[in-house]
């Protein structure tokens, strides 16, 4: 399939010396014609711009009038996908976040699952407050943090220190069904002593407000915690909580390799259109050095 592109006649009449009168016979005439009927004349700046646009890339930009989005979009539209994910990395981060915007709301989430939590959770605190978090993160959520085998258990116990008596002579009491007392020290002492069944039964008895105040407490000195919370229970308080526009902003803390991943999962036709927004010298550049046969293609007309 032949590549119809706008080129830059003037740039090219000028570059060649070419009389305007002759110029005007080469009006139907692709660059590469124009170029054979120069160089057969013996124009030695036909020779050498043939090989200039092989190799030059100002010279390619100029032609071609690569900084315009819609002579780029007419060479990526005839790409691969596998040519044009080869672009992608040289995208700047805000061309690859303005390309999520093709994306709906529930792909983008289904992306936000696919990234290392590390990342998923950089935009969670973009969203969301720690309070925030904590508040909207599901019970069974915070059970599973406090009472998981990598929890440190000296840390959650000094923390339960911070929880007022009531609630505490409360868990004490549900675990051995007798009357609770002492002060906070004494009872926390006591649930440490538990058995490992019992001691887990103490903590998932605290009453909800008080378990919430315990984990963010935990949480706000080991922020690697919010690590622990699945996947799917982010996801399903973005999509409760959050509208795509507010998505889309706060995902440009992700790394640009994952982002890159993301923009390479678009049907092609937009991943062409993503892809104009390429430093214009990088593209020319890509074409000389990696797409050589395809520069060719539509130099030929």
């Amino acid at each position: 399939m032949s590549i119809v592109i706008n080129t830059d006649l003037e740039y090219l009449r000028a570059r060649l010396n070419i009389p305007q009168a002759r110029m005007e016979e080469y009006s139907n005439k692709t660059v590469e014609e124009i170029l054979e009927a120069e160089a057969a004349q013996g124009n030695q700046a036909a020779i050498q711009l043939a090989a200039d646009m092989f190799t030059d890339v100002n010279q390619l930009i100029e032609l071609f009038q690569l900084a315009d989005p819609e002579n780029k979009l007419v060479i990526m539209s005839q790409m691969t996908s596998s040519q044009l994910e080869k672009l992608v990395p040289m995208l700047e981060t805000n061309d690859l976040i303005q390309g999520l915007n093709y994306f709906t709301q529930d792909s983008l989430l289904k992306l936000l699952k696919d990234i290392p939590k590390e990342e998923l959770v950089k935009t969670v605190f973009q969203m969301f407050s720690e309070t925030q978090i904590i508040e909207y993160m599901p019970e069974k959520e915070l059970d599973k943090l406090l009472t998981g085998t990598d929890m440190d258990k000296d840390l959650l116990l000094q923390s339960l220190k911070f929880i007022p008596e009531m609630y505490l002579q409360q868990i004490v009491e549900s675990v051995t069904g007798q009357e609770a007392n002492g002060n906070s020290t004494e009872l926390v002492n006591q649930i440490g002593q538990f058995g490992d069944m019992d001691y887990k039964n103490a903590i998932t008895n605290l009453q909800p407000a008080q378990k919430r105040q315990l984990t963010f407490i935990i949480t706000n000195q080991e922020n690697k915690l919010y690590e622990k919370f699945d996947t799917d229970a982010y996801t399903h308080i973005i999509a409760r909580e959050r509208n795509k526009d507010e998505m889309v902003k706060s995902m440009s803390v992700i790394k640009p390799e994952y982002l890159q991943k993301m923009i390479n999962q678009l049907p092609q036709d937009l991943l062409s259109v993503v892809t104009t927004q390429i430093d214009t010298e990088k593209f020319a550049d890509a074409l000389i050095n990696k797409f050589p046969e395809l520069l060719a293609q539509f130099v030929a007309g």
